[in-house]
């Protein structure tokens, strides 16, 4: 039975892949398929669901910072959606029970408030998948919404408590002594080495927190989470990330194979369901405004609202309760399974098409911010950027110096992470924090006296979006960007862009090109003098100027 799952998952997903769409409608596709020819969920599956989103929720802790939990934006943003959302939906399910509608007829006030309240969550999983496809989980819009998702969970942790009667354990306050653990846990990954032991500690970490959290009564996935947050500023941090990305995305797609499998509803489920996706966009339209009211740029406000355009999981979780307490009858599970569904296919295919949209429509709605934005949202305008190279990481970090080395503060760097930014800067280094895919950014810079821009970015649709943002700032010079797969270079280059780099061939070129000059070193030491020839001046590092120069 799991060969079945692994060969509708494939096909769905591969056809899905080829549409040009994200390969996870394609997986939700599957399960609905394998619920119709018969297939029951079983509790390998449902391992593997779990797995995947512990994983998952661990590997965002390892890039979170805790401090962005703290700005207003995020905490009151969150709370202040919930609340006007539940208010909002719960006249709009009164309304629909009003008119009597299939499923909708019959809906008390207390029964249409705790649907609006399950729908008021967003998904942690489709919105985190979404965004690291997008290489975006690091930028203003990417940040805002891990940190309104996290403050969900924490919501969702006190529902439980409410709605169950079960209070955590007296134990559960020793959790704060973690922080104190954090010295081993950093010992203890630096000591597994960059093999094997390098993700079988991450799933160490993962689901130890998992299980701490669980049996203290704690909801398990934050565990994960914290155990992450736990070690995201270690310099390790990120290598153990990658070390995880391939197992988590495998273990997901039983995730949303379980979502498809949960249940085949009926025409009248079907219809109910379309309806409450059809109210996403009222969730869009209060994020927008919210977030314009705490003085967030349009261009954050606009993106975020869109990637946290869906029903969540957690819903589920909500509706379960509710329907063994008595609030809810059981079809509601059923329609809130096929909802959670049909909302992670739109977000999906509506976010593909997010910056293009916001890139032509930005005018109007630039009109809505406030006068004064945050203090984070402010773009510096370097004044003397000959070339410039967008992403700072490793690739970008190394052209960066390279390039300085040879035209001096000609060169800038560009970086939508602002931590990182911060770090370099504090070295002295010609860099500003931005995003480059936003048309305000660019709106903002001179292009006029750029002879040069490098992309070292790792998304492809990134690259794309970027150089469509110079082209339309009236940027006219050269394009070079890197590209890991010959496949990705072919695609830059029909983007419009002039040089690709792939990533493996140039590297290893460079690394032959600079293996050369040890011959050249070799031959400077065979011809050297001995110690004792007629020499005016005896110098004891003979190779010291050669070997720097190479």
């Amino acid at each position: 039975m799991e060969f079945a799952w692994i060969v509708f998952a494939f096909v769905c997903g591969f056809f899905v892949k080829l549409a040009g769409l994200p390969p996870l409608i394609g997986f939700l596709a599957a399960g609905f398929a394998l619920n119709v020819v018969g297939v029951q969920p079983n509790d390998t599956l449902e391992a593997l669901a779990n797995l995947g989103i512990t994983l998952m929720l661990f590997t965002i802790g390892l890039k979170l910072d805790a401090r962005d939990l703290l700005k207003r934006e995020v905490w009151a943003g969150t709370l202040m959606h919930m609340v006007l959302w539940t208010a909002v939906v719960t006249g709009i399910l009164v309304v629909l029970s009003v008119v009597a509608l299939p499923l909708f007829a019959g809906v008390d006030l207390r029964t249409a408030a705790l649907l609006a309240f399950a729908l008021s969550f967003s998904s942690t999983v489709c919105i985190i998948k979404i965004l690291e496809e997008n290489g975006e989980i690091r930028s203003r819009h990417g940040r805002l919404a891990v940190g309104i998702l996290v403050m969900q969970d924490i919501v969702a942790v006190l529902f439980l408590v409410a709605a169950t009667g079960k209070l955590p354990s007296p134990w559960a306050v020793g959790l704060l002594g973690l922080v104190f653990a954090r010295p081993l846990l950093s010992k203890l990954l630096h000591q597994s080495g960059h093999g094997e032991l390098l993700p079988l500690t991450g799933f160490l970490f993962a689901l130890g927190g998992y299980e701490l959290f669980s049996a203290l009564g704690v909801k398990g996935d934050l565990g994960a989470l914290v155990l992450g947050m736990l070690l995201s500023g270690d310099r390790k941090a990120s290598e153990l990330a990658k070390s995880l990305m391939s197992f988590k995305d495998l273990f997901l797609v039983g995730f949303f194979l379980s979502i498809g499998l949960s249940a085949l509803p009926d025409w009248e489920m079907v219809f109910a369901a379309v309806a409450l996706c059809a109210v996403l966009a009222v969730k869009i339209a209060l994020f927008f405004v919210i977030s314009i009211k705490l003085r967030l740029r349009a261009r954050t406000s606009f993106l975020s609202s869109l990637v946290l355009s869906n029903y969540s999981e957690f819903g589920l979780i909500v509706v379960f309760v509710c329907v063994k307490a008595g609030w809810l009858t059981q079809d509601w599970l059923v329609v809130l399974a096929l909802a959670v569904s049909l909302s992670f296919a739109i977000t999906a295919l509506v976010y593909r098409f997010a910056h293009r949209v916001y890139t032509r429509y930005k005018l109007p709605l630039r009109g809505w911010e406030h006068a004064t934005p945050l203090p984070g949202d402010q773009v510096y305008r370097p004044s003397s950027a000959e070339i410039l190279v967008i992403g700072t990481g490793r690739v970008g970090l190394g052209a960066f110096r390279a390039l300085h080395d040879s035209v001096g503060d000609r060169v800038w760097g560009m970086d939508a992470d602002r931590e990182r930014i911060a770090a370099q800067v504090a070295q002295g280094m010609h860099v500003f924090a931005a995003d480059a895919e936003s048309a305000d950014v660019w709106d903002s810079i001179d292009v006029s006296a750029m002879s040069l821009v490098l992309l070292a970015v790792a998304s492809i649709e990134d690259c794309r979006n970027i150089a469509e943002q110079l082209k339309a700032a009236g940027y006219a010079g050269p394009i070079a960007a890197i590209a890991r797969y010959e496949d990705e270079r072919e695609a830059l280059l029909n983007y419009g862009i002039d040089e690709v780099f792939n990533f493996f061939t140039e590297a290893g070129a460079a690394f032959a090109e600079d293996s050369l000059r040890l011959i050249d070193a070799a031959k400077v030491v065979r011809s050297a003098p001995v110690a004792g020839t007629s020499l005016e001046r005896h110098d004891p590092h003979p190779l010291s100027e050669t070997a720097c120069r190479a």
